[in-house]
């Protein structure tokens, strides 16, 4: 792809993702609407989707920054549904989604067929995140399907070269791809844990925020392509060592945490734009290579297979909630009796994404022996519109149908009244350690500074206590709230007389960097978000 073209990709996905914000629309299906219709406006370029680009490129940063945002204990303590959605979903969904396609679509070989369901199988890590984080679904609800995402891809792209050697004719066995899906799986997760601590140490030795962020951008992509070098699962140590560098995240530096939060949420937002809005300017390339099916049949398979992919995640959505419940004791005692609400939910929520069409684009142009690969237009085509499908299908009604079954909410004034305990409990720390540095006369300190420390200290302590209680009448804010925007307004006076200095030659653009950089700090910590 030429420069140009993929400039105006990102500047016209980043705009489109800008203007969904001002939408009830998820951004991600406005982003696919928005590629669906440029892709048949004249001049526009034919972007195609490069499986040698997605996959090693544009997946580990993906997948690197829902992983660090994701939390470790949290997953852990859903390993269970975790695992079998990522896992055992994955390979149901390959092999009942390319039985019915098999069925149901004639001249499509079961191998082939078997990869057709291999590339549908798996709900998409973008998709998931960016649609759960829209639509506010309950913390466990979020958790595993933030799970499954992170893991099925590996699950679901080993499932896929086993059938694709079968395809091909270079022969595969149960045996041989049971030995492979385990040398993938477990080899990932090993070079994940081989290189998740020295990296964690590398990040904790720099001394420099900026070596640490090159670092921190760096690992995904190193991560992937060690794992994939040695045949492993490129996707598993990415996922290891971005949850391990997000649980320990708080023994770097803060300018490190400040700097590495804001160049992420670019990245994400780039790429994440860029993707889906690549998913609609496929269009016109899968139609093209359609030639030798009738549109209406074509059409026609494509919306059985729909249904199918949809109902063979309800099928196996619903056993796997309720059967282990009454099979073991054990769970009964451990978990809470869940409703028929939140496996609903995380059915409905199974929107596939750029991987599908990534991987089946990979689908070799010729099998084993040099002859075309039978049915690799059909499968391109079922996948993209799989994909559409239930990016919008699903996408669109996912918010309403989480109003209508009304799933219980967070518990905000819990959530505060811990966050509260636990500042609570800080200060008390930093307190004792105060008294104990100030009681040493190498740390004297001239009275109004050391109270301005205590003041500090007790500032943040109670602003959370605050959030808990009445709001002004006038302006609805609470306590905290105010505090925050006197202390906002007060700074913004502060830069604009530094401006003003800096214009009538007074101090030096460098002077004026350092002084702004100061009240961005103090801007920071005095409009902090709270959620």
């Amino acid at each position: 792809m030429h420069v140009m073209p993929l400039l105006l990709l990102i500047a016209g996905s980043a705009a489109v993702a800008g203007a969904a914000r001002r939408t009830p629309v998820p951004a991600p299906l406005l982003l696919v609407a928005a590629g669906l219709v440029v892709s048949y406006v004249p001049g526009v370029p034919e972007y195609t989707l490069d499986p040698h680009v997605i996959l090693p490129l544009l997946l580990p940063p993906l997948l690197y920054t829902a992983a660090t945002d994701s939390s470790y204990l949290d997953l852990r303590a859903q390993i269970r549904p975790v695992a079998l959605l990522s896992v055992g979903y994955v390979l149901f969904a390959t092999l009942v989604v390319g039985w019915a396609a098999y069925v149901l679509v004639p001249d499509l070989s079961l191998t082939a067929a078997l990869v057709l369901g291999a590339v549908v199988a798996p709900p998409d890590a973008v998709a998931a995140t960016a649609v759960a984080r829209r639509v506010g679904l309950p913390s466990r609800v979020t958790t595993i399907l933030q799970g499954e995402s992170l893991v099925n891809d590996a699950t679901a792209i080993t499932a896929y070269k086993v059938a694709l050697a079968a395809a091909v004719g270079e022969g595969a066995t149960w045996a041989g791809g049971i030995g492979e899906f385990l040398l993938a799986a477990l080899g990932g997760i090993g070079m994940g844990l081989v290189l998740m601590v020295p990296i964690h140490w590398i990040r904790t030795h720099l001394n420099e925020a900026l070596l640490q962020n090159s670092l921190s951008l760096l690992t995904p992509f190193f991560a992937y392509a060690v794992a994939e070098q040695v045949h492993a699962s490129g996707v598993l140590a990415v996922v290891v060592v971005a949850l391990y560098l997000g649980h320990r995240n708080w023994e770097v530096d803060f300018a490190t945490r400040l700097q590495e939060e804001a160049v992420w949420k670019m990245v994400a937002f780039i790429l994440e734009s860029a993707v889906f809005a690549l998913i609609g300017l496929q269009l016109p390339v899968i139609l093209n290579g359609l030639g030798e099916y009738e549109g209406a049949s074509a059409a026609w398979y494509a919306v059985a297979l729909f249904v199918i992919v949809v109902v063979t995640r309800f099928a196996w959505v619903y056993p796997a909630t309720f059967l282990p419940r009454l099979l073991s004791a054990r769970i009964r005692e451990r978990e809470e009796n869940p409703s028929w609400k939140a496996p609903f939910i995380i059915s409905w929520a199974g929107m596939r994404g750029v991987v599908s069409l990534a991987i089946a684009f990979s689908i070799p142009l010729t099998a084993h022996g040099g002859e075309d690969f039978a049915g690799r237009n059909m499968i391109l085509f079922l996948t993209f519109t799989t994909v559409i499908g239930t990016l919008v299908v699903q996408g669109l009604t996912l918010p309403p149908l989480i109003g209508m079954l009304k799933l219980p909410e967070r518990d905000q004034q819990a959530e505060t009244l811990a966050e509260a305990n636990a500042q609570a409990q800080a200060s008390r720390a930093a307190e004792r350690r105060l008294e104990e540095l100030l009681s040493d006369d190498r740390n004297a300190l001239p009275s109004p500074l050391a109270d301005r420390l205590r003041t500090v200290l007790e500032r943040r302590r109670n602003a959370v206590w605050e959030r808990l209680g009445q709001v002004n009448t006038v302006t609805g804010e609470t306590v905290d709230g105010t505090y925050r925007r006197l202390s906002r307004e007060m700074i913004s006076a502060e830069r604009e007389v530094f401006v003003k200095l800096r214009d009538a030659r007074h101090i030096d653009d460098e002077m004026l960097r350092n002084l702004l950089r100061r009240l961005d700090l103090e801007e920071a910590a005095a409009f902090r978000e709270v959620t």
